[in-house]
């Protein structure tokens, strides 16, 4: 699949577990061990929010605190959805012109950008499907890109702290070791 296709289907895929939160479940527990349903979505949200400037070619600076704190306001659903179609409309623009997107940790091509965005919402998206009772099946062709594009960057955002501790699964199917790369148990569960 190519790298739009990629992405779109990956914040797609997002957006549509988040239409499926129900009210009495935004304080749920997620395999984020910090955060609650309502955090995982306004984190996620947050990130979409960033994307059309960075995409851009703005900086950090130049976007500055607007997009600190509760994104997601009285109706978090609609607000991470229109969030998502903005990232969308934004980095399809962009992928084709290419570009530079300066991040906190470097300068990255956007279709760098896009990768670990794709990878971002991808897990984000188990993470909630397991937090809220969800079907937890993730497009396997995803899987399978994410998974090949990862190898190479697994130990980098281990060491930076952008993800846990690999998860212990040592043979699985391609999600579940995906899962584990990114430090997450297949089978977690609120119960523990």
């Amino acid at each position: 699949m190519d790298l739009d296709t990629l992405y779109r289907t990956s914040v797609e895929g997002w957006s549509g577990r988040v239409s499926g939160i129900a009210d009495d479940q935004w304080d749920l527990p997620t395999p984020c061990s910090d955060w609650t349903v309502r955090d995982l979505v306004n984190h996620v949200a947050g990130e979409d929010l960033w994307t059309p400037p960075l995409v851009a070619g703005r900086t950090i600076a130049e976007v500055g605190d607007q997009f600190d704190g509760d994104v997601l306001g009285a109706d978090p659903i609609a607000s991470a959805q229109s969030a998502a179609a903005a990232a969308i409309a934004a980095t399809g623009a962009a992928l084709p012109e290419g570009g530079t997107v300066h991040l906190s940790f470097g300068d990255f091509p956007v279709s760098e950008y896009a990768w670990q965005l794709i990878a971002d919402h991808l897990v984000h998206s188990w993470d909630l499907a397991a937090a809220i009772g969800a079907s937890r099946d993730l497009d396997p062709e995803a899987v399978a890109d994410v998974a090949g594009w990862f190898v190479n960057w697994e130990e980098g955002f281990r060491g930076a702290g952008a993800i846990g501790p690999r998860a212990s699964a040592t043979d699985g199917d391609p999600q579940t070791m995906l899962l584990a790369s990114f430090g997450r148990d297949a089978n977690w569960s609120a119960a523990g």
